[in-house]
């Protein structure tokens, strides 16, 4: 009888009920001349199975009971007991032949576990064929198995399972790099960026620090979810095609809405939609918003990413940022168990206070030009001194943007908020209460660059209309970034928006900080890339 337990014990995968789902004659033609070796080689281990009428792709349930990190963190000779019956499912990450017996590494979603497998113990009898024909020859690096046995400690001292049974779950056909991994640490981990971020899958399977990265970043998510469901916020949800691409100065995507012959943009900020609730009545509004912007990319800029912004009634600049920096230091704590984090060599601390500085202080601390009263002809020799690519596109806003991005952003490592800015660079942003010709409006700055941008809210609907109408000027110039005129949102003003304070903060950016990644593509799982050749 043949013994391959996981298979024989299942009959309506035999004979006339064996699911017709893959098609033979398809597994080679006309691929053939695309294919690479080893390729060709598991597709002929996959004909050969489905002769043997072993479904390669089984139905999807299998019972499992145990992890592998379950299994190493918890097992001990002193309660063997139970683990006597261990299910477990997991791909097969190497293969060590002892004739009669193997070694295998397993890995699931915990971890890698290492499985002992005995000829004579999961083919007791004279027939070895599953064995030595579908184990020994059949299975490849790669395949997912299921594994049954019990746990127990190996002469060398690590923890294993000694398999009883084992049933194959899913056949892979693409050899994975090889990776060698020796006390935890993986050795030969796959470098090359463009697999890693074009075939994220496998970088996932082989280099379980990615995994890691993004197990952290979930957990960062659920603390700023934490922080400000437990304060009262609501968590909404707004348009993705917008009619008038609004709150930021972006270049935005545009397509087209054939039921309605109507122009959409993808949405380049979600802020409008938020004041919009704010006018409805809801006092603190949240949502991680998924933004698109159709400008340049590297490695903090990616065309597509998520911006968490929230609104609060009847608040301030100067309270958001108390908030910001509450926020963010729980954040850290959650995400890696203290405040600080490691960005290459340098060492960043999310404790609050955080630094507090004005733009026009800054520029002239690292340029030791004051523009706090120049007018645009001016900013823009200034920039020319500062051997700062400018054109006649740029207003006041962008040329003093251009003089703080060029000069002076990357000298802020520990978080900084550089605050007061000119209200040229914030048609959105209620004036300084205090302070003429400024805005109450403030940027958190961390290792060189904007990780957050919010302020107080401007409510006057007269005054924002004229803003707006500034960029419409800004945008017959040939600034592509200049913001168009929302006529709703106008509206909705003109019912009254009570003072308001808002924020929006660069989830991904966030993320690179807190996983120590240096690109924004290591945060993301699948980055946009140049199509593939």
């Amino acid at each position: 009888m043949l013994c391959f337990a996981g298979f024989w014990s299942q009959p309506s995968l035999f004979g006339a009920q064996f699911p017709q789902v893959i098609n033979q004659s398809t597994i080679f033609a006309p691929m053939q001349a695309i294919l690479s070796e080893q390729e060709l080689v598991r597709r002929d281990k996959l004909k050969e199975l489905l002769e043997l009428e072993i479904d390669p792709y089984p139905a999807p349930l299998y019972e499992v009971t145990h992890t592998a990190k379950h299994i190493k963190e918890n097992y001990s000779e002193e309660n063997k007991d139970a683990f006597k019956e261990i299910s477990l499912a997991g791909r097969i990450m190497s293969v060590r032949d002892m004739g009669k017996a193997n070694f295998a590494v397993l890995q699931d979603s915990t971890g890698r576990i290492q499985a002992y497998i005995k000829r004579d113990e999961i083919c007791p009898g004279e027939d070895k064929t599953m064995y030595d024909l579908v184990w020994k020859k059949l299975l490849d690096i790669g395949d997912i198995i299921g594994i049954k046995g019990f746990g127990f400690i190996t002469k060398t001292g690590e923890t294993s399972i000694h398999v009883t049974s084992f049933s194959l779950l899913t056949k892979s056909l693409h050899p994975m790099p090889v990776t060698k991994e020796k006390d935890g640490e993986v050795f030969d981990a796959v470098t090359d960026l463009e697999f890693k971020y074009r075939q994220r899958y496998a970088d996932l399977i082989v280099n379980p620090s990615v995994r890691d990265t993004f197990t952290k970043i979930t957990k960062m998510k659920n603390a700023i979810r934490n922080f400000l469901n437990e304060r009262g916020g609501l968590e909404v949800d707004t348009p993705v095609l917008q009619g008038i691409p609004g709150g930021a100065l972006a270049k935005p995507f545009i397509t087209h809405h054939n039921a309605l012959d109507m122009p959409l943009y993808l949405r380049i900020a979600n802020e409008l939609y938020l004041k919009r609730l704010i006018v409805g009545g809801f006092e603190w509004v949240y949502e991680f918003s998924r933004n698109f912007r159709n400008e340049g990319m590297d490695r903090t800029h990616n065309p597509e990413f998520t911006i968490l912004e929230f609104y609060v009634a009847y608040k301030d600049y100067l309270w958001m940022m108390e908030t910001t920096e509450q926020m963010l230091e729980q954040t850290a704590i959650a995400t890696n168990g203290t405040s600080l984090t490691l960005v290459g060599d340098m060492e960043i601390d999310f404790k609050a206070p955080y630094k507090r500085i004005s733009i026009y202080d800054a520029i002239k601390e690292h340029t030791g030009i004051d523009i706090s009263g120049m007018d645009e002809h001016q900013l823009r020799n200034a920039c020319r001194q500062l051997n700062l690519q400018v054109d006649s596109t740029m207003g006041k806003g962008k040329l003093i943007d251009e003089i703080f991005g060029g000069k002076c952003e990357k000298h802020y490592v520990q978080p900084t908020f550089i605050i007061d800015y000119p209200v040229d660079m914030s048609p959105l942003t209620k004036k300084h209460r205090s302070k003429d010709g400024l805005v109450e409006r403030f940027e958190l700055i961390i290792n060189g660059k904007e990780i957050a941008n919010a302020y107080s809210e401007l409510n006057d609907p007269i005054e924002q209309r004229g803003r707006f109408e500034e960029q419409v000027r800004l945008q017959e110039r040939g600034d592509e970034e200049a913001m168009f005129i929302d006529y709703d949102f106008l509206r909705a003003l003109e019912y009254g928006m009570p003072p308001t304070a808002g924020i929006g903060i660069g989830i991904e950016r966030l993320a690179m900080l807190l996983t120590g990644q240096v690109s924004i593509q290591d945060v993301l799982f699948f980055p946009q890339l140049k199509a593939e050749k």
